[in-house]
């Protein structure tokens, strides 16, 4: 049995309430595969995995999707072997999509410029050398006073967040205020991006004031008086809500203009490793160490019991989800060696 919104439901509850999507495609490497982006146009995705192994893959037509599809492998338009000197830990992509990001336990940032055009590679790839640690996460910021684009990365190590100008691949400042491991970072427009640590906080930085503005300790189901590690972060597209996913199995909702705390939930039995809002952001969608990828709906009143459902599962520790940016589908990766695309057939 699994924990929903609080409540113990049976697998037949929960069978008979679950959207039916279906695997797409299924990319297999020897390793875990840790990481899995879309373009911006929703056209692409990029693929990083333990095997220091860097993909980009062509997101398929679903228009032909059936009930009893057979599950594909992606077509794979650029695989690159020892992209780094150890695991590929996080990718991003650009606004607009011209360049990509790699992080990873060598240490290292890799910078790529892409060829939106003719859909590949170009140029030399730059590599960042800042950290003293794993390379957790990043995000690109579009910097619209200074016209510039900018690349947030975190990790482990010194536990500094540190900002680099792409135009001149310069880190140009560095960011204190975490005790433990940056582990997650997210931004959704602006100059303003959050992060999630091992400390157990959330904070929310301003590049305009260069320093942390905001910082959240959530309150977790397990341990509700010291929290939890935060293993993901994201905010909703408007800016008002954020959503932290906990290595206890928690997911607290928070209220940014109001600084308050609306509630507590638990989609996952293990940490939760990956959380995201779909586009619309009436729904979040989950992944953790229990192999279940859940689906949270977001439409009704927020302090109540929020309705969450098993959506797909890999037969081994979900790593991260993502959202395609304008379908109903999502990316997936596992410890199971594999990068599933999960989509609802048409009816």
């Amino acid at each position: 049995m699994q924990m929903i919104s609080g409540k113990t439901k049976t697998v037949n509850e929960i069978e008979s309430k679950r959207p039916r999507f279906l695997p797409v495609t299924t990319l297999t490497d020897v390793q875990a595969v840790r990481c899995a982006e879309f373009h911006p146009n929703g056209k692409l995705y990029v693929v990083g995995s333990n095997s220091k192994t860097f993909r980009i893959c062509k997101y398929p037509q679903l228009s032909e999707l059936k009930k009893f599809h057979e599950v594909q492998q992606p077509t794979v338009l650029f695989k690159r072997t020892k992209h780094h000197k150890g695991s590929i830990y996080c990718t991003a992509w650009s606004a607009d999509g011209i360049l990509i990001a790699t992080g990873s336990n060598d240490k290292t940032v890799k910078l790529m410029h892409f060829n939106n055009d003719e859909t590949q590679l170009e140029g030399r790839e730059i590599d960042l050398t800042m950290h003293d640690g794993t390379v957790r996460d990043l995000c690109f910021l579009e910097d619209t006073i200074n016209k510039s684009r900018l690349l947030i990365s975190g990790g482990a190590g010194n536990c500094k967040i540190y900002v680099t100008d792409c135009a001149t691949a310069t880190p140009y400042q560095t960011l204190s205020g975490h005790s433990g491991h940056i582990l997650s970072l997210y931004n959704w427009g602006g100059v303003m991006f959050v992060s999630g640590s091992q400390d157990k906080t959330v904070r929310f930085w301003d590049l305009r004031t260069n320093e942390c503005v905001n910082t959240v300790a959530p309150m977790t189901l397990q341990t509700s008086s010291f929290g939890s590690p935060v293993a993901s972060v994201c905010v909703d597209p408007s800016g008002r809500l954020l959503v932290s996913g906990h290595e206890d199995s928690a997911c607290v909702l928070f209220d940014i203009r109001g600084n308050r705390p609306i509630q507590c939930f638990q989609p996952h039995t293990a940490d939760i490793r990956s959380i995201r809002f779909s586009p619309s952001a009436y729904y979040l969608l989950t992944c953790g160490y229990d192999n279940n990828i859940v689906l949270t709906d977001l439409q009704g009143d927020l302090t109540l019991p929020l309705p969450s459902v098993l959506v797909a599962q890999h037969s081994d520790k979900a790593i991260s989800a993502r959202w395609h940016p304008t379908d109903f589908s999502f990316l997936s990766t596992s410890a199971d060696k594999t990068s599933t695309l999960w989509a609802l057939p048409p009816f």
